[in-house]
């Protein structure tokens, strides 16, 4: 059975009416047009929707009972259209993320500040998982954004540079080295170093710059929170090498001094990813804007 929404439309305005002319004029359709909407949906129902007595049209017995039916799937289509427009206005829906601990933690809650101050009913979650991972979840729609550190490459995925990721050395403001702006590997050699546990991804690429550059690092403490390294950084521990964006809030209160070790061409690349179909869910499409122009560079 094949039934059109132009036919029920045609029978919604006849059974209000009681009129082809006057349906005709609601829809803004022609009579012979509504006319022969109803004989097709007869026709397909096999039943006679209406009597005609003169110029009036009554409905039938099977019409007044089709008529019911016909309500509810205005009713319905009604509701969704209303959930499309509140959806489209994000007045609610759902935003899942996968991203890193570092960048959930240090980059994230500004824009989702920004976010959640705009569109109040969207529900957010956040997995903090590893790169690789984050992929996998984006490619298993568990999440509809990924945050993640580039290159991801696969074939389904399309994979969207954000911003340069840099890592400093930090020392406390009264270290030897804190006049400084930059330095190099050799005024290293005799500092004790505090780096984050072996296995984490910061960890790893730090090992492969270090390693690259040949410098066999002086490590005196492995820790699992940057927190806790900047911490007795301060204390004057020893010196650590960290995102910058980790200590942004520590550089510019004055409680920890960044300098640079690194050339810019060895920085990492923050990116977001998503299905190569395209970002579906709306509230996903609105927030990737948001971080877009969070991160676009000012000037």
């Amino acid at each position: 059975m094949i039934i059109s929404m132009e036919q029920l439309a045609a029978f919604k305005a006849l059974a209000e009416t009681e009129s082809f002319s006057r349906a005709a004029e609601k829809l803004f359709r022609t009579q012979p047009a509504i006319s022969q909407a109803i004989r097709s949906l007869e026709t397909e129902l096999g039943q006679s929707l209406f009597t005609r007595e003169g110029r009036k049209s009554s409905l039938t017995q099977a019409g007044q009972i089709f008529l019911v039916h016909v309500h509810d799937v205005f009713e319905t289509l009604e509701q969704g259209k209303l959930r499309i427009d509140a959806l489209k206005d994000l007045k609610e829906g759902k935003l899942t993320l996968s991203t890193s601990d570092t960048t959930a933690y240090y980059l994230l809650p500004e824009v989702l500040k920004a976010f959640r101050d705009q569109y109040p009913g969207v529900d957010v979650r956040i997995h903090c998982k590893p790169s690789p991972v984050s992929a996998e979840q984006v490619l298993s729609r568990e999440a509809d954004l990924g945050i993640v550190t580039l290159p991801v490459d696969h074939p389904k995925l399309v994979a969207e540079p954000l911003m340069l990721r840099e890592d400093v050395v930090i020392c406390s403001f009264t270290h030897a080295l804190a006049g400084r702006k930059k330095i190099g590997f050799k005024d290293l050699e005799a500092c004790p170093l505090l780096l984050l546990d072996r296995g984490s991804n910061t960890r790893t690429y730090i090992d492969q710059r270090l390693a690259r550059a040949g410098f066999n690092p002086k490590i005196t403490m492995e820790l699992g929170s940057i927190e806790v390294i900047k911490r007795l950084v301060q204390l004057g521990f020893g010196l650590s090498i960290v995102p910058l964006i980790s200590v942004q809030r520590e550089i510019e209160e004055g409680t920890l001094k960044a300098l640079d070790l690194f050339k810019k061409s060895d920085c990492r690349t923050l990116g977001v990813i998503y299905p190569k179909s395209g970002i579906h869910s709306l509230p996903a499409r609105m927030f990737a804007g948001m971080l877009r122009d969070f991160l676009k560079p000012s000037g």
